[in-house]
């Protein structure tokens, strides 16, 4: 995806707001890497159940306001993509993130990590699904 097809795609995940297959976070630098793997686990969840291909866990987004606040979520990129293998090895079948893609808005970078629908996604050992708050 190019930059224009990046911010058209969070516009739209922005007006859809949050919902099952959908996650919008501030996170900074040092978001825990294992609440990521749970939202990980119930998005992808969520997206099978769904019939969904694919959900989102977007960081750089208040996800009160809904506004583009950026994030220094791993600003280096191998240890951005070092994301990936720690998914991999933290799931069960051995899943990871389809994609992590990059948009230099001009609120502030901001993280659309792709998240693959997968039956039976476990992150070690528990099966996770998302509930309406």
């Amino acid at each position: 995806m190019d930059g224009k097809d990046l911010q058209t795609l969070l516009e739209v995940l922005i007006a859809r707001w949050e919902n099952e297959v959908v996650e919008l976070k501030r996170a900074g630098d040092g978001y825990s890497t294992d609440d990521i793997g749970k939202y990980f686990s119930a998005l992808s969840n969520e997206a099978n159940l769904r019939d969904q291909d694919r959900a989102w866990l977007v960081f750089g987004v208040d996800n009160k306001t809904r506004k583009v606040v950026g994030t220094d979520y791993r600003p280096e990129p191998g240890r951005l993509q070092s994301l990936k293998m720690q998914m991999a090895e933290a799931t069960e079948p051995s899943v990871t993130l389809r994609n992590i893609h990059e948009l230099a808005h001009p609120d502030g970078r901001v993280l659309l990590l792709e998240i693959p629908a997968a039956m039976n996604s476990l992150l070690r050992g528990r099966r996770r699904v998302r509930t309406s708050s």
